[in-house]
């Protein structure tokens, strides 16, 4: 029996010492990130589409092959 109450007094002191201090938060500070709001490259991307239907249609039109002219015969 006194080999286990050395043994509980042991593991009691041992746990007492491993709480002594406590719990302290650690302390993080954040720097701000500051975002440099230049010139896009891409800025003119919107317009690429609307060009790109625009020879489209253009093409489309100057192949149109409708002569009336062969038709009178």
């Amino acid at each position: 029996m006194t080999k286990f109450a050395t043994f509980a007094l042991a593991l009691g002191l041992t746990t007492s010492t491993a709480l002594a201090g406590g719990y302290v938060e650690p302390v993080v500070e954040v720097e701000p990130v500051v975002v440099d709001a230049g010139p896009s490259p891409s800025s003119n991307a919107g317009l690429v589409v609307p060009a790109l239907l625009l020879l489209g249609v253009i093409a489309a039109v100057a192949s149109d092959d409708d002569d009336d002219d062969d038709d009178t015969n």
